[in-house]
């Protein structure tokens, strides 16, 4: 600036002092102009890169702080999805306890009733025999004991889940197989053959997962475990490489589970995958 006003100044004073004639004055104050002009447009091309570097530092905090959120729920997720089968299995376990409770009590009645009729029985066998003839045993009256209650299947379930909860898996398969075995028409039968399929995929165990998840989708096709069954079915597929298959899968879950939780899953891991979803 200091420059330009000193070519301001000479011009002028070279103008007063008919040096140069009223066209080279001219001719100089264009060019003092033009560079004003220059200087001016220096100035916003120095401004503009200033604002263009702020933006930039900005665009990378707010990757940066998106990364991080994106981390942040993809472990959420993954917690949910562990929370979602603690809690299907502590209900599972319930519902079936209350009925092995019942079947228990009608059991227990039943028992009772025979012990009582046996009693009943010896007494008047008892009652009518000949005085002079000593009771059998040494005179003691011998009652039936009641019939020894097999093993209790949910006491085996119980027990197989916690083994898996524990990450036993092979103790949890072989128990969810022997409650099978016992309890095959079982309401519970549906979820047993499920975990037999988690303890695989856990394991690492793609493939046998994948055969015993089809196992629940075809021979328990109602059950509430099938969307489970699909979404894990969609992951195994992944894990060995078969991609397509594993999407169709996950797409699969999303088109005919769309409101569960498993369909909430399947669209976040294909998201991953880079694709969209309605």
């Amino acid at each position: 600036m200091k420059i330009l006003r000193f070519l301001v100044v000479t011009a002028a004073a070279l103008a007063a002092a008919g040096c140069v004639s009223t066209s080279d004055f001219e001719a100089s104050q264009r060019q003092i102009a033009e560079l004003q002009e220059e200087l001016a447009n220096i100035k916003r091309t120095a401004s503009s890169k200033e604002e263009v570097q702020n933006v930039n530092v900005r665009i990378a905090e707010q990757t940066e702080m998106l990364l991080k959120s994106n981390a942040t729920l993809v472990a959420k997720v993954a917690e949910m999805d562990n929370r979602i089968q603690t809690t299907q299995g502590t209900v599972e376990q319930a519902t079936y306890r209350l009925d092995q409770i019942s079947t228990q009590l009608s059991q227990t009645r039943r028992q009772m009733e025979d012990l009582q009729a046996n009693v009943t029985a010896a007494a008047t066998r008892a009652a009518s025999a000949d005085a002079g003839v000593p009771a059998a045993s040494g005179g003691e009256m011998t009652v039936p004991a009641p019939p020894v209650a097999s093993a209790d299947p949910m006491e085996t379930y119980q027990a197989a889940y916690r083994d898996y909860q524990r990450g036993n898996f092979d103790l949890a398969i072989e128990g969810f197989r022997d409650f099978l075995s016992t309890a095959a028409n079982s309401d519970l039968a549906d979820n047993a053959s499920y975990w037999i399929g988690e303890s695989l995929f856990s394991q690492k165990k793609y493939r046998e997962a994948i055969e015993q998840f089809d196992a629940v989708v075809n021979k328990y096709p109602k059950s509430d475990k099938v969307p489970g069954a699909l979404l894990k079915k969609g992951y195994s597929y992944i894990s060995i490489g078969e991609r397509a298959q594993g999407v169709v899968q996950l797409q699969y879950v999303v088109h005919e589970h769309p409101r569960s939780q498993e369909a909430s899953l399947a669209r976040q891991r294909l998201k991953q995958l880079g694709i969209e979803t309605k």
